[in-house]
Formats: structure tokens, C-alpha cells, sequence
């Protein structure tokens, strides 16, 4: 899905959420949520759309429809540890 498909489907009220994903190495992507499936989003190239901050985000999401915006952050410590995975969820925070 690229920035266009997103605009006509939150036009149309069809996006649950958008999700700026925090990866390492200071990547941000963005999913939208339509009917609970995630779809990530591409840039112009059909490659990963690519974000470097929250800022980078609202920028280019300013012309959009208001939509739920929220900041996922993954927690590696516990594979990083040698833990094993752990039941818990992502860090979801939500943005204005």
C-alpha cells in the first residue's frame, strides 16, 4: 500500500490505526490497520516507506484525515538475554 491507497482509505473511514514502528538503527515504518490485518506502507519505488522520527511522520501524514496514531516500540531484551521470548506486548503509545 503506498501514501495514496492510504489517503483514499482513510477518507473513506476504512483504517482502524496507523502504526509508526520503531526498529533499531533509528528506522521508523508506518502500517495501517484496515479490518485488523497490518499493511505496510511503501514509498513511491514499491520500496519500504522509510521514516526518521515521529516529526518525519506527522509531516508527511499533515494532509491526511485525522486517523488513531500510535508509536510501537518492540522490546528485544529478553532474546537478548537469553530469556527466551516472554508474553509480553509491544510498547504502544499514542501519538497526537
Amino acid at each position: 500500500m503506498n501514501l495514496q491507497e492510504l489517503n483514499a482509505y482513510a477518507i473513506a473511514g476504512k483504517v482502524d490505526e496507523l502504526n509508526l514502528i520503531s526498529m533499531e538503527g533509528g528506522i521508523y515504518l508506518l502500517e495501517a490497520r484496515i479490518h485488523g490485518a497490518a499493511h505496510p506502507l511503501d514509498d513511491t519505488h514499491g520500496q519500504t516507506l522509510r521514516l526518521r522520527s515521529v516529526e518525519h511522520a506527522r509531516e508527511v501524514l499533515h494532509a491526511f484525515p485525522k486517523l488513531t496514531f500510535n508509536l510501537i516500540h518492540t522490546s528485544v531484551h529478553d532474546e537478548m538475554c537469553g530469556l527466551g521470548i516472554s508474553a509480553q506486548e509491544s510498547l504502544k503509545v499514542p501519538i497526537s
